[in-house]
């Protein structure tokens, strides 16, 4: 049966897609998929980070989330500080009257409830917070789908996020340390399902075998600076993790290990160069990976992955390649031990390069059998994100007894 208007579902994507950082991009293809192939009637649109990008990729309408087009930069003047405030006030407006057009939001993915990077409450927790309250003021559902999360201690950001998990009409995580951070927070979590993340569910390409001498290795880094709560700390943080990941990378070289520089943010980029003028070698080179596909593209092609950024480490997991976490977030424990390789991980807060090459060299010895078993495991990720679709289906598009009417502004 052909949709016709009255049966079409209005369906909303909310995140910062389209701002430079493949991860969140991924999760965004993610949930397109799914609503493509098992709601092929949903009308789809987006409100995010930056609306002509996704426009352009994925060819679906999107709009600005902010008003504001400085919202995320600081405020040097009296006037930049009146707009930001005006831009608030604006954007309570835009956000609601977007939820009044949908019938379904889905915040698909990412670390929406988190702060293990720097963030202002005012910011995207703002936005968050004015997304979950329209929805549950103009009976739109709300869904966080697999979502990350960590306990806050900052008081304004801690509030606007239990509020944001409080009000939203569907919840799942992508890990259990983040449910257990929203419950310890105060919210009731007890139904919450927990999920792989929505990446598993993207196509992939095989890794490569090795053979021969010892090949390439792809080191993702990051412009890590330490949680939101490690503000006064974050260049100690941010030069201690540099200075071992650069003391790693050349004893590789020195090794005559080809080494490929991932990133996965557009912030991430002045951290590469910083490796490269460090080390200085031919044998070091920075990848122009634009999306999570080029990703796993690189990661495909090495014999060993050694990563800080979270996606880097799904791209690097779902291909099959070996990987060794750098991490920042007990989210990546959380995906380490979802793939059997919870003994590779290593606290980006203390990056110890002496540690992280053992860690290295032990998981090369067992590349092999890792080889073997990371494919079962990422069919076992792919079926849960199949279930956690089945479950979104059931929560967000069973029918509600109401007859469906196309909203248009008042």
């Amino acid at each position: 049966m052909t949709a016709t208007k009255d049966t079409q579902v209005r369906v909303g994507l909310f995140g910062l897609f389209g701002a430079g950082n493949s991860g969140n991009d991924a999760s965004l293809e993610a949930i397109l998929g799914y609503l493509r192939t098992q709601h092929p009637e949903a009308v789809v649109d987006a409100l995010c980070g930056g609306p002509e990008v996704i426009t352009a990729r994925y060819g679906i309408p999107a709009a600005r989330m902010n008003w504001n087009r400085g919202e995320y930069r600081t405020a040097s003047s009296v006037a930049a500080v009146a707009t930001k405030g005006l831009g608030k006030l604006v954007d309570a407006v835009r956000t609601a009257a977007w939820v009044r057009r949908h019938d379904v939001v889905i915040v698909p993915g990412t670390g929406v409830l988190e702060t293990t990077l720097p963030l202002r409450p005012w910011g995207f927790p703002y936005s968050l917070f004015l997304l979950c309250a329209s929805g549950r003021l103009l009976r739109t559902r709300v869904a966080l789908v697999s979502v990350g999360a960590s306990e806050i201690g900052h008081r304004a950001t801690r509030t606007l996020v239990r509020w944001s998990a409080r009000l939203a009409a569907y919840r799942s995580f992508r890990g259990a340390h983040s449910r257990d951070a929203i419950g310890a927070m105060g919210v009731a979590t007890a139904r919450d399902e927990v999920y792989p993340d929505l990446a598993f569910s993207l196509p992939a390409p095989r890794a490569s075998t090795p053979s021969g001498p010892p090949g390439p290795v792809c080191v993702g880094v990051m412009a890590w600076h330490g949680s939101n709560d490690e503000r006064t700390r974050a260049e100690e943080i941010h030069r201690r993790y540099l200075d071992g990941t650069i003391r790693f990378v050349r004893a590789l070289v020195e090794d005559g290990r080809p080494v490929r520089l991932l990133t996965g943010d557009e912030l991430d980029r002045p951290v590469a160069a910083a490796i490269l003028d460090a080390v200085d070698s031919p044998l070091v080179t920075a990848a122009e990976a634009a999306s999570l596909g080029d990703l796993m593209k690189e990661a495909a092609a090495a014999d060993t992955v050694v990563a800080a950024r979270y996606h880097n480490l799904v791209c690097a997991l779902k291909v099959g390649t070996p990987t060794l976490a750098v991490c920042y977030s007990e989210k990546s424990d959380d995906l380490m031990a979802l793939m059997g390789l919870g003994v590779y991980c290593h606290s980006a807060r203390e990056v110890d390069a002496d540690r992280l090459l053992e860690q290295f060299r032990e998981l090369e010895q067992r590349a092999p059998e890792l080889r073997r078993t990371l494919p079962e495991r990422n069919r076992d990720a792919a079926r849960r994100v199949e279930d956690q679709f089945t479950a979104l289906t059931a929560a967000l598009f069973a029918p509600t007894g109401r007859t469906r009417t196309t909203r248009e502004p008042s």
